[in-house]
C-alpha cells in the first residue's frame, strides 16, 4: 500500500504554489513558497474580515503567474493550523472560492520551527513559513467540517458538554456553601440537589435561621410549593430539628441567601436547556439514517449515539474502524532503542472528547451489555497477559468503534453471536 505522505508528495511539483497561514484573532499572516520550499513573495497580512479575505484571494491570483520567474502555477495548496475557532471562517471562504485548503498538526509546527535557526523563538512570520514548508513536505491532512445533520450534532454535542460542565460546577459550589452554612442538611436529604423539596428549601430558606423563623408549618408550606404530592410533616420536622443544632457559619447571611437562590435558578435553567439539546440531538440522529443500527446495540442510548456521530461526523468517511480509533488517539505507541523497550500505551493524539465519550460508553456497556461484560471479564482474567481494568475498558472502547462502524457499513442490526468471535473461541479452547 502506498504511503500517504508519498501520495501527497506526488501532488506537489514545479507548478504548485503553497501558502502557509498563521492564524490569529484579528490579523492572519501568509507566506508563499514553491515546491522546493523557497519563499517567492513577501509576507501578506490578512485582516479577519470580508475585505481581508478578498485581498488574499487577489494576492494568490497575482502570485500564480510571477513575471520575474515566468512560472505559471496551476495548483494552489493553502495550509494552516486548525487551532481554536478563528481558522474556520477563512477556510470556508477559501474553499468556496475554489482553493484547496489543508491543515498542519500544531505539534508538528512546534517541533519543526527550530530546524532553520535552532531557536525556540516564535512569531507569526516564522510559523507561517514553517507551515508552508510542512505542506511542501506532504505533512498535512485534509480538514473535515461536518455538514448537515453531522454539523448540527457537532454543535449540539459541544453545547451539551459545556452545559453539563457548568451544571457540575454549580453543584460543587452549592455543596460547598451548604457545607459552610448548613452542613446538617445532608442528614435530612442524602442527595438534596436531586430533590425538588430540598431545592425549594435551598432557594427560599437555605439557612438554619430561616428555618427556625418559619417553623415546621412554614417550612412545610414552602416545600409544598415545589412538590405537589403530599409531603409528610416528618421531613419538615427533621429539617427544623437539624437547624436548631446547626453549627453553620452565621456571617454574610443576606448575600449567601441571594447567591444560593441565583445558583439554583441557573442550575434549573441549565437542566432545562440540556433537555432541549438532547431532544434536538435525537432529531438529528434520526436524520443521519443510522439511528436504528446504533440503537440496536444494548447499552447505547440516543444521546450517546448522537454524541458519537457529533464527534466523528459521517462514519463512512473512514475506510475502517482503525482510522476512527486513530482519530480518537487510541493508536498504540512504544519507545524502543537498542535492547531497551518500553511498554505500549495509547498516543492520545486525537479528539480527547471522543476518547472520554468512548470510555464512558465502555463503562456503561460492561455493566449492561452481556457480550462486552464477557469480553471485559476475559481480558482482565486471561492467563496470558491479563489487562488492568482501565486497559480493558480502552480495548472495549476500540471494540465498540469496530461494532458501530461494521453495523453502519453493512446496514445491519446488532447480532450478539457475531461480536465475540475470537474471544469465544479462545475461551472454549481454554475450557
Amino acid at each position: 500500500m502506498k504511503n500517504r505522505t508519498n501520495e501527497r508528495l506526488d501532488e506537489i511539483n514545479h507548478t504548485t504554489l503553497i501558502m502557509g497561514v498563521d492564524i490569529a484573532k484579528e490579523m492572519h499572516l501568509a507566506r508563499f513558497v514553491d515546491y522546493r520550499g523557497r519563499e517567492i513573495s513577501k509576507a501578506v497580512k490578512i485582516k479577519n474580515d470580508r475585505k481581508g479575505f478578498e485581498g488574499i484571494v487577489t494576492k494568490i491570483e497575482e502570485t500564480i503567474n510571477l513575471k520575474k520567474t515566468q512560472q505559471a502555477y496551476t495548483n494552489v495548496i493553502i495550509g494552516m493550523e486548525p487551532t481554536g475557532h478563528y481558522w474556520k471562517p477563512l477556510v470556508e471562504y477559501l474553499m468556496q472560492a475554489g482553493y484547496r485548503v489543508v491543515c498542519v498538526n500544531p505539534y508538528h509546527t512546534k517541533k519543526a520551527k527550530e530546524l532553520d535557526d535552532n531557536s525556540q523563538t516564535a512569531s507569526d512570520y516564522k510559523e507561517a513559513l514553517v507551515i508552508a514548508r510542512l505542506v511542501k513536505d506532504g505533512r498535512y491532512f485534509n480538514p473535515y467540517i461536518p455538514q448537515e445533520a453531522y454539523g448540527e450534532l457537532r454543535v449540539l454535542t459541544n453545547a451539551r458538554t459545556s452545559a453539563l460542565r457548568r451544571a457540575a460546577t454549580i453543584k460543587n459550589i452549592l455543596t460547598a456553601l451548604m457545607d459552610e452554612y448548613f452542613p446538617e442538611l445532608w442528614t435530612v436529604w442524602k442527595y438534596p440537589l436531586k430533590s425538588k423539596a430540598a431545592r425549594q428549601v435551598m432557594k427560599k430558606c437555605p439557612l438554619p435561621a430561616d428555618i427556625l423563623t418559619l417553623g415546621i408549618e412554614g417550612v412545610l408550606s414552602e416545600i409544598k410549593q415545589a412538590v405537589r404530592k403530599t409531603t409528610g410533616i416528618k421531613k419538615a420536622a427533621q429539617l427544623y430539628a437539624a437547624a436548631a443544632v446547626s453549627i453553620g457559619v452565621g456571617t454574610g447571611k443576606e448575600s449567601t441567601r441571594q447567591r444560593i437562590s441565583m445558583l439554583i435558578d441557573e442550575l434549573e435553567l441549565l437542566e432545562k436547556n440540556i433537555s432541549a439539546i438532547e431532544q434536538a440531538m435525537a432529531h438529528n440522529l434520526e436524520a443521519t439514517g443510522y439511528a436504528e443500527q446504533m440503537l440496536s446495540i444494548k447499552g447505547i442510548g440516543v444521546v450517546t449515539a448522537a454524541s458519537f456521530l457529533g464527534e466523528i461526523g459521517d462514519p463512512l468517511r473512514f475506510q475502517n474502524a482503525r482510522q476512527i480509533a486513530n482519530y480518537a488517539g487510541y493508536n498504540l505507541i512504544e519507545d524502543s532503542s537498542g535492547k531497551s523497550k518500553s511498554g505500549t500505551c495509547i498516543s492520545k493524539r486525537g479528539r480527547s472528547q471522543l476518547r472520554s465519550l468512548l470510555y464512558k460508553m465502555a463503562f456503561v456497556m460492561v455493566a449492561q451489555n452481556p457480550e462486552m461484560k464477557t469480553l471485559h471479564h476475559y481480558l482482565t482474567t486471561r492467563g496470558k497477559n491479563p489487562l488492568k481494568k482501565k486497559q480493558s475498558l480502552v480495548v472495549i472502547s476500540k471494540k465498540i468503534i469496530t461494532v458501530i462502524h461494521s453495523l453502519i457499513k453493512k446496514r445491519a442490526m446488532y447480532e450478539p453471536t457475531l461480536v465475540m468471535g475470537k474471544v469465544r473461541r479462545e475461551m472454549m479452547n481454554a475450557a
